[in-house]
């Protein structure tokens, strides 16, 4: 598997760089002119000026202008007297400065202060500053940080945020930023993708390294008669699923030996669930789910460790190597027929006559749903040929199916990485459907069918897939692409704790399922 790259650092830098929230604390005291209180906290750490400014002047009657002035000036005094790094910081950024990871300065406070203290910690060590001045909504707002990977270049998904505060955490990873919390005067919680230590002594760029997730990249494939419609279609799948360095793939239409094929040459793990079924995965499948002789329309399951035998923070001396993560992966086929995209083009029907004919699909979906178990829990992937639009895509149509999926927990990988259904329709039905293959001329309907759910992931990104240029029904044989649909790739974020590794069930070549 693969972790993410560290593209970037980021630090905030009240309490996190140097020692200001005892002096910050200290400013607010003297312009309030009382003792803060625990409960005055939420309403000072992580804040910006403005917000603290408007408290005190709500609590005093002051007007928040003034408040805000004199909080600058009283905290900028104290900052000029006083700022201490904090413990391991100067070491930390020295050692990211030598390996050649950028750093940013990501800071609630205004751009006056934040001058005040890099004059003090030395401005070169940051190749990007974004202050509150910089954006329009600042912590616990993602932009700060959103704007601090814009301006480096980089993923947030491949940067380490270091935060102190729960305001400053939120800001962080909900731009999508790994965060290492080192609480100053508050304590914080962990969580997934969080991780908490006592101060920045001893960290290094190589367990920062260690904290980011690794990558879980998931296609959905339906190979259309298994690819025989397609000279040479097992060397040109096999060339697709090379390029696109996918870990996981849910196939649709089999044709029966595809899945232990395609595993056999890859050297993956494999399932296979009756005729028309398979998962193909470079990560151990350690149990097989759903019914194993299912027909040619249904779902099927595995669930892979991902993660064994992936080292965790194994440089300099960090730890022996990582654990897994248990994700269920499930593929489905649901029925071709009626095909609601045809009874609304080609026949005009209804949207309640449209939403009626859905229940044999519905029903086999409803059906994998009850095998996969309601949530939460661990992280479920489904993907599949599902043959019914979506109801995120046709707002004029209810489409019960992909709706059913979200009802139960289940958010469309796709759409969450492009929401509007106008700019990205992220079609898969069809490449080589340019026309109705009936020989009418009419225009074939152009849809979004494929899909990858999810339950209880990240999404780093999503798209879908077809190489070159297919020539359309009925001249295909010689297409580099070996199916009539666009495949969905979908990559996520798995964080992967230490622990024991687990068994495969199915070795990597020869195995079944």
């Amino acid at each position: 598997m693969t972790q993410l790259p560290l593209q970037a650092v980021l630090f905030d830098m009240d309490g996190t760089l140097v020692d200001t929230e005892r002096l910050w604390w200290e400013a607010v005291e003297g312009v309030a002119g009382r003792p803060l209180t625990e409960g005055d906290r939420p309403e000072v750490l992580g804040r910006p000026v403005e917000h603290t400014a408007h408290w005190l002047a709500v609590t005093t009657g002051r007007p928040a202008p003034g408040l805000a002035e004199a909080l600058h000036r009283e905290f900028a005094d104290r900052v000029r007297a006083d700022i201490v790094p904090r413990p391991g910081a100067l070491a930390l950024l020295d050692a990211l400065a030598r390996e050649g990871v950028p750093t940013a300065l990501v800071t609630a406070s205004p751009r006056a202060v934040a001058d005040t203290v890099l004059d003090a910690l030395g401005a070169s060590r940051f190749a990007v500053t974004v202050t509150a001045d910089d954006t329009e909504h600042t912590k616990p707002a993602p932009d700060p940080y959103l704007a601090a990977c814009h301006a480096l270049g980089v993923d947030p998904a491949a940067c380490v945020a270091v935060e102190d505060t729960e305001t400053g955490v939120t800001s962080a990873e909900a731009a999508g930023c790994t965060v290492l919390a080192v609480p100053s005067l508050a304590p914080i919680g962990t969580a997934p993708g969080r991780t908490v230590v006592p101060g920045l002594e001893g960290v290094t760029p190589g367990r920062l390294r260690s904290l980011l997730p690794h990558r879980l990249r998931v296609m959905s494939w339906n190979l259309w008669y298994g690819g025989t419609k397609v000279r040479d279609h097992r060397a040109k799948q096999l060339k697709v699923l090379t390029e696109t360095d996918v870990d996981v793939v849910g196939l649709q239409e089999t044709y029966g030996t595809a899945a232990e094929e395609l595993a056999e040459a890859l050297g993956w793990y494999h399932h296979r669930a009756g005729e028309n079924l398979g998962i193909i995965s470079r990560h151990p499948i350690t149990a097989a789910l759903g019914d194993p002789e299912v027909g040619f329309y249904g779902a099927a399951g595995v669930r892979i460790a991902v993660g064994v035998g992936v080292g965790v923070g194994a440089d300099e001396g960090e730890g022996e190597g990582g654990g897994a993560v248990e994700v269920d992966v499930w593929t489905a086929h649901l029925d071709c027929a009626p095909y609601g995209p045809y009874e609304a083009a080609f026949d005009g029907l209804a949207a309640d006559t449209l939403v009626a004919h859905e229940g044999a699909r519905l029903t086999r979906l409803r059906d994998a749903l009850r095998r996969i178990g309601p949530g939460p829990g661990g992280p479920v992937v489904l993907v599949g040929d599902f043959n019914s639009p979506s109801h995120l895509d046709r707002p004029d149509v209810a489409w019960p199916v992909t709706r059913a999926a979200e009802e139960a927990g289940f958010a469309d990988s796709y759409r969450e990485a492009h929401p509007d259904p106008v700019r990205e329709p992220g079609h898969t039905w069809s490449p080589v459907h340019a026309e109705h293959e009936d020989g009418g001329g009419r225009p074939e309907p152009q849809d979004r069918i494929d899909f990858v759910l999810h339950r209880g992931l990240r999404v780093l990104d999503s798209r879908t897939h077809v190489t070159g240029s297919p020539r359309p029904w009925p001249d295909v044989e010689d297409n580099d692409w070996p199916s009539d649909h666009a495949a969905v790739i979908t990559t996520f974020a798995v964080t992967v704790p230490e622990a024991a590794p687990v068994e495969a069930i199915a070795k990597p070549v020869g195995g079944g399922g």
